[in-house]
């Protein structure tokens, strides 16, 4: 379970990230007192509208990591909250699904955003396909696989994955395995990072 303090958010999003099983909304706040509030959850949720000043830095100071909902397509202040140390940027028309996962891989230290934000950000950058990937692994992943290896690269023990996916603990220590030998990974860091290199989890 993620607690999760949400600012200045509409009802849409609220509603959809309360949707989900393992996501708690452990307070609200509004965006103008940021810099006074005392933050008790795990992760800052926070839509990034004309109000806002969109002072980042005053933002990634804060004492939990943030997660921004930027309506904004130019690269320019994406780029801007990423590199003062906001740990997700995505776009306004997120979906729950891929809100929850950004929750989550900003609580484990990581930086999220979406895959159109970083070809802008990285235009030289050769896109991995998982066409290319297949032919580098002597047994390509299959389909579940790659959604458990999705999950364990946002940091979900068994029992959150096997939740996630309907699936019993069992059956994803059987999934995980065998990731591990396609991969060539003795553990789960091992394996993520060898998957982000082949491109086949994108954070």
């Amino acid at each position: 379970m993620i607690r999760v303090v949400v600012a200045s958010l509409s009802s849409a999003v609220e509603n959809a990230i309360r949707s989900s099983a393992c996501i708690e909304i452990a307070g609200r706040i509004d965006a103008d007192q940021l810099s006074s509030a005392e933050l008790s959850g795990d992760v800052l949720l926070i839509e990034a509208t004309d109000a806002l000043d969109h002072d980042w830095q005053a933002l990634a100071d804060l004492p939990i990591p943030v997660v921004l909902l930027l309506d904004s397509a130019d690269s320019g202040p994406i780029d801007s909250a990423l590199r003062s140390g906001i740990r997700g940027v995505l776009s306004g028309d997120a979906t729950a699904q891929e809100i929850e996962s950004a929750l989550y891989a900003a609580n484990a230290g990581l930086v999220v955003t979406t895959p159109a934000a970083l070809a802008e950000l990285l235009p030289a950058a050769q896109p991995f396909t998982e066409e290319l990937v297949a032919e580098e692994l002597a047994e390509p992943l299959s389909e579940r696989e790659l959604q458990v290896l999705d999950l364990l690269a946002e940091g979900l023990s068994n029992k959150l994955l096997a939740h996630r996916l309907n699936i019993s603990e069992h059956t994803v220590k059987t999934h995980v395995a065998s990731i591990f030998a396609k991969l060539g990974a003795s553990s789960r860091t091992e394996a993520v990072s060898k998957a982000i290199r082949r491109g086949l989890v994108m954070l």
